[in-house]
């Protein structure tokens, strides 16, 4: 995936949310999910193996928004 950096791996749960809060910012992001290529082949993975992936230029931000997330200000 050239140009393209994975930031995160976590649930299914966690990356989608974070997806979305990363495209409600505008930061364009890729999700890469073995756990159900694998599922629909047949084969057993973690499930904490989804891949969140950005934009090189969009890293130092989107690692921002992330923090922010986790750790909530209030």
């Amino acid at each position: 995936m050239k140009g393209y950096v994975r930031i995160l791996t976590d649930s299914s749960i966690v990356i989608n949310r974070i997806s979305q809060i990363l495209n409600e910012n505008e930061i364009s992001s890729l999700v890469k999910d073995d756990v159900e290529s694998a599922r629909l082949a047949g084969f057993g993975t973690p499930l904490n193996e989804i891949q969140l992936y950005v934009d090189e230029e969009d890293v130092d931000e989107a690692k921002r928004i992330i923090f922010l997330f986790i750790i909530p200000a209030g």
